[in-house]
């Protein structure tokens, strides 16, 4: 890999010569202006705006543009001249933990490579201290005309260099949150956790980009002269409007792209019904039902023992029963008083012979008491028998 700095690194009172090479790269597909009409490429061209000429890049300098909109030309030479320590050294100012580096302060990535073999025992030195403490160092270096912040830490057996903004370089986020209170349940947050262990891990590695791969089948296609056909848009996300429903279904749909069955039983999920709201006019009963659905359960026991009664009475036989109800209603009525004078009759008969009965009773009764004789008392049993024996 080409180099793009060659410069030391600053350790107390270590040098390490080194090489500043790029870390990463840009896959993009790039394209070209042309003009539509005949396919002709269209170029950029500096232009002065003073003599409408055309300009070399050999007589293009710098300048900077003051509030008024005066020029102030800034020649290489002025900026060389400039009091920068870290011209050629990365200047490590302290060694930190890394979780003290804001990751929103990253910028471009830079691997250092040991320039030389003088410098391949110190070089391992600073990277094996690294790897040992678990620290991260932080360093001032200066790059294409100006003074920049980095962090070096440790990849595989090869030092790193992350380009941080500046602290004041990063914006507060004030105003972005939302302004609104939420509550957020905790059946809500066991669904997230639930995507968050469904979903797991995932290889970096076999992430690609597949837009890019797209463009390039297009491109490939164009150039064989084949018409791709247009593949519809994925749809977007709409309102969430049942943030429940959607972590269900996300679980759900998680665990089926995986089929994963060990994640389901590690993360078992609870579905929970959405409350509904009652019908206009209708007040809701406990348990979630209407007043209209609890009177009907309600009246569900007593029309069973209704039913059950007039089973065990007996049915009349099929068309035998009354063709209309009004009729059936008319022959009970008019068949009431005569089976109540027919009952009233039968009791007074009952009645009367009873009484008779118990009357025929009494007298017999009195009769068998007045004919047997009653035990005669012994005195006055013996006093007749010895008036008898005298008389005769």
């Amino acid at each position: 890999m080409r180099s793009i700095w060659n410069g030391a690194i600053s350790f107390g009172l270590v040098s390490i010569p080194i090489k500043l090479v790029n870390a990463t790269e840009s896959r993009s597909v790039s394209f070209r202006q042309i003009h539509t009409r005949d396919g002709g490429r269209v170029r950029y061209r500096k232009v002065c705006e003073l003599d409408d000429q055309e300009v070399p890049q050999a007589e293009i300098g710098k300048a900077y543009e003051d509030a008024d909109g005066t020029m102030i030309p800034i020649t290489d030479e002025d900026l060389a001249s400039l009091p920068l320590p870290t011209t050629k050294t990365i200047d490590i100012v302290a060694f930190v933990p890394a979780s003290e580096i804001d990751p929103i302060q990253i910028a471009g990535a830079y691997y250092l490579a040991a320039n030389g073999v003088p410098a391949a025992k110190p070089y391992t030195l600073l990277r094996e201290a690294l790897k040992r403490s678990r620290k991260v160092g932080l360093a001032k270096f200066a790059l294409r005309g100006r003074e920049r912040l980095g962090m070096l830490r440790v990849v595989d057996d090869v030092i790193a260099m992350h380009g941080l903004l500046w602290p004041d370089e990063v914006r507060r986020p004030e105003g972005v949150a939302p302004d609104t209170d939420v509550t957020v349940r905790d059946a809500e947050l066991d669904l997230a956790d639930a995507l968050m262990d469904t979903l797991g891990d995932v290889d970096v590695d076999s992430l690609h980009d597949d837009y890019r791969q797209a463009v390039e089948e297009l491109i490939a296609a164009k150039a064989e002269g084949v018409e791709l056909e247009p593949q519809p848009a994925p749809a977007g996300g709409g309102k969430v409007i049942d943030l429940m429903a959607a972590l269900e279904s996300s679980v759900r749909a998680a665990r089926e792209a995986r089929g994963d069955e060990a994640a389901e039983a590690s993360a078992p999920v609870t579905e929970l019904k959405p409350r509904g709201k009652a019908a206009p006019g209708k007040k809701a009963a406990p348990g979630g039902k209407t007043a209209k659905g609890a009177a009907t359960a309600a009246a569900e026991p007593a029309a069973g023992k209704a039913a059950a009664k007039k089973a065990a009475a007996g049915r009349a036989p099929a068309g035998k029963a009354p063709a209309d109800r009004a009729t059936a209603k008319k022959a009970t009525v008019e068949k009431a008083p005569a089976d109540r004078a027919t009952a009233k009759s039968a009791t007074a008969k009952s009645a009367t012979a009873g009484k008779t009965a118990g009357r025929t009773a009494g007298r017999t009764a009195a009769s068998s008491k007045a004919a047997s004789p009653k035990p005669a008392d012994g005195k006055a049993g013996a006093k007749k028998t010895a008036a008898r024996k005298r008389a005769s």
